[in-house]
């Protein structure tokens, strides 16, 4: 099985930079959009791509919590643990592209173990959630990549996931440990907070990220892609992003601003600017 996760460096008003496995490319077809003054009526005609995305990991890890913050932007403290799976969309706009995601949250229960690999099929890219302050949730992630290898036959994105870093003072899994095992799988590291929503928005980004090289590729044949009758409208904006910030494994650079977790320093358009939580719907997988 061959990943293909983005290792992403944005700077200000620069092309997103991308270094993958066996090299270094550049997406000089998609630019970073909050890195640039927006005309207020510019319109740019967009390549849509749909994919499939599996959430991943053992119950009680945040998984639900991980994608209804996103989608949603709200948190529910009791969250009933998912029966089979739940459905969500959303999408991210970048430049050109706009990336439309179905997000499949899979049930972590044991007892719902047999059924995954219905919603692994076509799947390009896996969220794989575990519990920051649960060492046992973490090792049982290696189950959830075996899953993964049995049933997956395409190149796809990789994201592992620490969430509940609000609790911090309780962590079991170093910061370390988990960087080195998502390299070794190929994917990149994030750690999260669904409570105070933290890190979530630039795992979707730099899933989204992957998905267009991915799409570039054409190793995908699961991967849809076609012209949007939509235009992507900006309203009238200014913004910058202060120096460089980094999504993913770091990359060595001393001008690089992260502390080492794969986070970026979400500027303030994130929310108004970039188009997700279209819509939410709760379903079963059946085919």
């Amino acid at each position: 099985l061959n990943y293909l996760p983005p290792r992403v460096t944005v700077t200000e008003g620069a092309t997103l930079k991308s270094v993958w496995p066996g090299g270094e490319d550049t997406l000089t077809h998609t630019r970073a959009v909050f890195g640039e003054d927006i005309h207020p009526h510019k319109f740019t005609s967009m390549k849509a791509i749909e994919a499939k995305i599996v959430v991943l990991g053992s119950q009680g890890v945040g998984k639900t919590s991980l994608v209804v913050r996103y989608v949603s932007n709200v948190y529910t403290k009791e969250i009933s643990p998912t029966i089979g799976a739940s459905f969500f969309t959303c999408k991210v706009n970048l430049e050109d592209f706009k990336v439309k995601m179905q997000v499949w949250d899979t049930a972590g229960q044991e007892r719902f173990k047999a059924m995954a690999p219905l919603y692994y099929r076509n799947a390009n890219a896996a969220l794989l959630v575990f519990d920051l302050t649960q060492y046992n949730s973490f090792n049982e992630i290696k189950g959830w990549v075996q899953e993964l290898q049995r049933n997956v036959q395409e190149p796809m994105v990789l994201s592992l996931v620490g969430n509940k870093l609000d609790l911090e003072a309780k962590r079991a899994v170093s910061r370390e440990e988990a960087m080195l095992y998502a390299n070794s799988i190929g994917g990149n590291y994030f750690e999260t907070s669904a409570l105070h929503d933290q890190g979530i928005e630039q795992v979707f980004i730099s899933i989204a990220v992957g998905l267009i090289k991915l799409s570039g590729e054409d190793v995908c044949s699961s991967l849809k892609r076609y012209e949007s009758n939509d235009s992507l409208v900006l309203s009238g904006y200014s913004t910058r992003v202060n120096g460089v910030v980094q999504m993913g494994i770091p990359v060595e650079n001393d001008s690089i601003l992260s502390d080492g977790m794969g986070r970026l320093e979400t500027p303030s358009w994130s929310r108004d600017h970039i188009a997700h939580g279209d819509e939410q719907r709760v379903g079963w997988c059946c085919y």
